[in-house]
């Protein structure tokens, strides 16, 4: 119906610019709207929270196949978290997510104003370069 799609968009838009963006993504996910999850992954990447990983860890592995850029946005933070945070316990996690950014790396033509995965790599280095334990998970 007419009034249906109308509502869904509304709902959409409304998720879009809802407050708590983890409950956004894990609603659009669901529903799914799956660009809608992407778009708000790349216009809201620097409030995405690693600490939420029962939430970003399935929206990335969804969002992987067609939507490579949001995907990779979220598994970011979720490495960022794990080597910000010192979370030793994540470092296999976020070691695996790193693997599957340089996965996705070769799929995204365009990073647009975001780092590419080379650059990324190298900040993570250059920040975090003294955390052998993620390296050498990295390097396995």
């Amino acid at each position: 119906d007419f009034e249906d799609a109308d509502v869904e968009k509304q709902a959409m838009a409304h998720a879009l610019q809802y407050l708590n963006v983890h409950q956004s993504l894990q609603f659009l996910v669901s529903w799914p709207s799956l660009e809608k999850a992407a778009e708000l992954a790349l216009t809201r990447a620097d409030e995405l929270d690693g600490y939420h990983y029962e939430i970003l860890t399935p929206a990335a592995d969804i969002l992987e196949p067609n939507y490579p850029l949001a995907s990779t946005l979220i598994r970011r933070a979720l490495i960022n978290f794990a080597l910000e945070k010192a979370r030793s316990k994540r470092y296999r996690h976020a070691a695996r997510h790193l693997q599957e950014c340089e996965t996705l790396a070769g799929s995204i033509n365009n990073f647009g104003s975001f780092e590419t995965h080379e650059n990324y790599v190298l900040r993570l280095k250059s920040e975090h370069g003294r955390k052998s334990m993620f390296w050498s998970l990295v390097g396995a």
